[in-house]
């Protein structure tokens, strides 16, 4: 009985709970008789008075020890249970009271569990913000279809088909497509789905020291946004103008109080005049001044309430954009094609979408063309792909997803280039009709001057085909006659003028605007157009600007919780950026006057 005095008295100091204390003393009851049983066994009859006089002492000092050495583990996995608590709600810093060791001191024999901490009602609220997730996964892949559905890409595509080989190009890039395009189209989805991160935090994941990257991308997305921005405003301008008939760039204007072409106009193309004078009003000169741009101002800021509109009301709202505009893109892209199949000199820009060069396979410029229009078209390394698929669930599978965008993709741009084709060859069909009617006219006048002979009077009636019936008697004469001919005519050629379009993306560009002003219908083929070149501009757009807000929410955790007023002050910064270039542009100007002014006040 006094030993079991002792033992309790004993764990009362150390800290044990009280509710513990008969268990633990039935043990060391139970500890003490069955060691006495061995130290007789093993000791001599002799000293068995002594072994029974000192089991209750024995028994005491053993049990204590067993105590301190429980409570010095309990008080380390408790330690370490606070820890990992702790490292779990580290984001939102809560406030947790230290353990000390006597509070710390755990029950014998029992479970330890984590204590439950109290956190405010305010520091709840951060813990809940989570990043949202696409409502469902038909958005989250119209989303990286739409980002990757440039027009630009489209356009430089059929560029690079026609210049770099026909269909050797087109091998190259598919096989570039699954080798480089897919594995790293692939390698951003995971990255993004599986970090939970932007760009930044994404590169800051893989190395501390590679940050810097995140922050550079960002900058080139800010930047790249700007560009597009004024690229969609480009596109409304011509919008606007395609409701007019005919369109303006379909004839050069006529001259004031005159009866007469702008002469500058007819040194050129309609459609070239119409970019650089009145869309652009460029100078002749970099040197020259000239006043702001007053017609694209109201445009750039359509295009902006657009964007924030589109974005304002976060993910799920981007979602249901994203689906209507990749949608009737794809809507109106296949009724282009169909439709321009039918168009006459179709047959010839499809003849040069089939031509297949294999001497160009071995052309180092012709993969180094494939291979960076694969990195363009998947739109890889702005940030933007790793953005949009860091609101989507981990369960994903990424692989499929990258192997459908860039399919995608590919069908896209495999849908516009016929249309392109088709719409070129008759453009050079049209150009080689006016062509040769143009020349009917000259020798016409110098047959009535007397300059040609008249065997070589031309057919009046061009009613049809102007060109075949210009063939047809042009090759009806004798060889003189035509060498006589040709020296005061240009020779029309249908591949000539098809082949102009290699000169350069920006005039194939505009040779294509104009060559939709020849189509009956004009009006409609020019707002079928341009109308999906808006919807594709604006796709591209709302992706790199949803690479930029990610960023800039992962960076600035607090604004989180206002995701629509962070987004709202994102497009008024971007409007106060641009209207501030108008007044710096008017200062100029009135400080070129004032000197100019003076100039002539000094003469």
């Amino acid at each position: 009985m006094r030993s079991t005095h002792k033992i309790k008295s004993s764990l009362v100091k150390v800290g044990a709970a009280p509710e513990s204390l008969p268990e633990m003393v039935t043990e060391a009851q139970a500890s003490g008789v069955s060691l006495g049983k061995v130290s007789s066994v093993e000791s001599s009859p002799e000293d068995h008075a002594l072994e029974n006089k000192g089991t209750g002492t024995w028994s005491l000092t053993a049990w204590v020890s067993e105590v301190q050495a429980f409570e010095a583990r309990a008080v380390r996995a408790q330690a370490w249970e606070t820890q990992a608590f702790e490292a779990q709600s580290r984001a939102s810093h809560p406030k947790v009271t230290p353990v000390t060791g006597a509070a710390a001191a755990p029950v014998l024999r029992q479970r330890f569990l984590p204590e439950k901490v109290q956190v405010p009602e305010e520091e709840k609220s951060e813990l809940l913000i989570t990043r949202p997730f696409w409502s469902n996964k038909a958005e989250y892949l119209l989303a990286q279809v739409g980002y990757t559905m440039r027009p630009a890409s489209l356009w430089s595509f059929c560029y690079l088909w026609l210049h770099s080989g026909g269909g050797i190009f087109l091998i190259i890039y598919i096989f570039l497509l699954f080798l480089i395009g897919i594995p790293l189209l692939f390698l951003e989805m995971t990255a993004g789905q599986r970090m939970r991160q932007g760009n930044i935090g994404v590169w800051k994941a893989i190395n501390p020291w590679t940050g810097g990257i995140g922050y550079t991308s960002l900058m080139v997305c800010f930047i790249n946004g700007l560009f597009l921005n004024v690229v969609t405003a480009w596109i409304l301008f011509y919008l606007s103008q395609s409701f007019q008939f005919p369109v303006p760039w379909e004839k050069c204007p006529l001259l004031e109080n005159a009866s007469g072409f702008d002469p500058e106009c007819a040194r050129t193309t309609p459609s070239l005049y119409f970019w650089y004078r009145m869309t652009l009003k460029a100078s002749d000169s970099i040197e020259s001044n000239g006043p702001p741009v007053l017609s694209l101002t109201l445009p750039l800021f359509v295009s902006l309430c657009l964007l924030g509109a589109f974005m304002l009301k976060g993910l799920k709202w981007t979602g249901k954009v994203m689906c209507v505009l990749v949608s009737t893109s794809g809507l109106i892209m296949l009724y282009l094609v169909v439709r321009s199949i039918m168009l006459e000199g179709a047959v010839f820009g499809l003849h040069y979408m089939t031509v297949v060069k294999i001497s160009t396979i071995a052309d180092a410029s012709i993969w180094h063309g494939a291979g960076n229009q694969v990195l363009c078209s998947l739109g890889l390394g702005f940030g933007s792909i790793v953005s949009i698929a860091s609101h989507m669930e981990s369960s994903n599978s990424c692989l499929s997803d990258a192997v459908i965008v860039a399919l995608a993709n590919l069908v896209s741009m495999m849908l516009v280039t016929p249309f392109i084709f088709s719409v070129l060859g008759f453009w050079a069909t049209q150009l080689t009709h006016h062509c040769n009617a143009k020349n009917i006219e000259t020798i016409l006048k110098l047959v009535n001057m007397g300059i040609l002979p008249p065997e070589a009077q031309p057919p009046q009636n061009l009613i049809g085909n102007p060109t075949s019936i210009f063939t047809s008697w042009f090759n009806s004469l004798s060889h003189p006659i035509k060498k006589e001919v040709l020296s005061h005519v240009s020779e029309c050629n249908l591949e000539e003028q098809f082949l102009k379009i290699k000169e350069s993306t920006n005039f194939a560009f505009l040779a294509f605007i104009e060559a939709m002003s020849f189509i009956p219908g004009s009006i409609s083929w020019s707002i079928l157009f341009f109308l999906m070149l808006l919807n594709l501009e604006l796709s591209t757009t709302i992706g790199i600007t949803h690479s930029i807000i990610t960023s800039l929410q992962d960076i600035f955790i607090s604004v989180q919780k206002y995701t629509k007023l962070f987004t709202g002050s994102y497009y008024i910064r971007l409007l106060i950026d641009y209207w501030t270039i108008v007044p710096i542009i008017i200062i100029i100007i009135f400080e070129n006057l004032a000197v100019n002014w003076a100039r002539k006040a000094g003469r």
